[in-house]
């Protein structure tokens, strides 16, 4: 009797533990994006589409009840770390979702990592978790920071320029793009301009980009930053004399819609165009379109996927998200629908998938708008990989 007794108590701590890895009957999602402030555009879109593929799922992720808590980062470092505080420590978030900026994603990423929440990338994908510093707890459906800029710069390649100035905002995520245009343009770098991050006057960029004269202008700047810059760009007469190259991000819908028929002509990469034909992105466009009274931008699809993903790895578990080491197991290697056509992860859990090259055409109406021109790349993946000994 004593030692059934005793083994009873030592089972206890067991018996609970399984217990907590029983189907969860709900799920709680900690979205902290940028709603305000020139980068608003991307998080507005990015919640969007997160938003759109929850109406679609029935209002649930993997049939579990759904709270989704939606906090401003404003784009400010200090404001997004108190945001992960308290998405760990009092809403007790199960996953995370929504940053833009790489030097926030930077910021916070440790406070995740260190709790152990699962943190599903919809946007910001720096070179440093695709490489050393990787983490089982990381994963990202939209791209690494580099690759649409890599495609970008192959096109460039592919297309004869021999010469070209590149241009992005300081900080991480436009290190990596130059550093993934210079990765497969060949070319001469006429001049790489460094930006101030959420600058909007480029006089004295613009200047500087006349006085190279070069065959081809590279910007990356989303956001505002781009529509400012283009702005000022087309103003200046320099579309025709030094033509304009960008990543999506500097070439989407939002930038295309505030810039207006100066940006006819523009070449874009993506990894995702309106027009694929697969019956989901068909149902995503539509809906989108009908719901908010815009075209979705690739940041709107990532938002989408990020919920496809979700809905997808915690249907796999049966709901057993407790069940950490099943639920990563689940995110890298569950079949999840996609609006982008099939991807897979890679060993440092970031997307290996096609890149495409866009281009903004005039439509009948005067209006301009994104057409899907030829595929750049395929399978595609980052250059850190090797680097993850995860």
């Amino acid at each position: 009797m004593k030692k059934t007794l005793l083994a009873a108590m030592l089972a206890g701590p067991a018996l609970l533990l399984a217990g907590s890895l029983q189907a969860a009957d709900s799920i709680k999602v900690g979205m902290m994006t940028t709603l305000s402030g020139p980068g608003a555009g991307l998080g507005v879109d990015i919640r969007d589409g997160f938003n759109l593929a929850m109406k679609h799922l029935g209002g649930t992720l993997g049939g579990l009840s759904t709270e989704l808590i939606v906090a401003d980062d404003a784009q400010n470092p200090d404001t997004a770390r108190q945001i992960a505080e308290r998405f760990i420590q009092r809403d007790k978030v199960d996953v995370a979702t929504g940053v833009v900026f790489s030097n926030i994603m930077l910021g916070v990423g440790p406070s995740f990592f260190d709790a152990q929440t699962f943190y599903i990338s919809a946007n910001a994908g720096p070179s440093q978790y695709a490489g050393a510093e990787c983490n089982p707890y990381f994963f990202n459906v939209a791209w690494q920071n580099d690759n649409l800029h890599e495609a970008m710069g192959k096109h460039m390649q592919d297309a004869g320029i021999k010469r070209a100035v590149l241009l992005a905002p300081n900080y991480p995520a436009g290190k990596d793009a130059l550093t993934g245009v210079k990765r497969f343009f060949q070319g001469e770098v006429a001049d790489e301009l460094y930006t101030r991050l959420g600058q909007l006057d480029y006089s004295a960029e613009i200047a500087q980009i006349r006085a190279a004269r070069a065959e081809a202008l590279y910007i990356f700047l989303p956001g505002g930053m781009g529509i400012n810059f283009i702005k000022q760009y087309a103003a200046a007469g320099m579309m025709q004399r030094t033509p304009l190259f960008a990543p999506g991000f500097s070439g989407d819908e939002d930038v295309v819609n505030a810039v207006g028929p100066a940006m006819e002509g523009v070449f874009n990469t993506t990894h995702w165009y309106r027009e694929m034909d697969n019956a989901l992105n068909q149902r995503f466009v539509a809906d989108f379109e009908a719901e908010h009274g815009r075209l979705p931008t690739l940041y709107a699809s990532q938002g989408y996927d990020a919920a496809m993903l979700i809905d997808a790895a915690v249907k796999a578990i049966d709901g057993r998200i407790e069940d950490k080491d099943a639920f990563r197991t689940a995110l890298r290697t569950v079949d999840a629908p996609t609006v982008r056509g099939d991807y897979h992860f890679g060993p440092n859990h970031y997307p290996v998938q096609n890149y495409y090259l866009r281009q903004v055409v005039k439509q009948a109406d005067g209006s301009v708008r994104n057409q899907f021109v030829s595929q750049v790349m395929e399978n595609h993946s980052d250059a850190y990989a090797p680097e993850c000994k995860m």
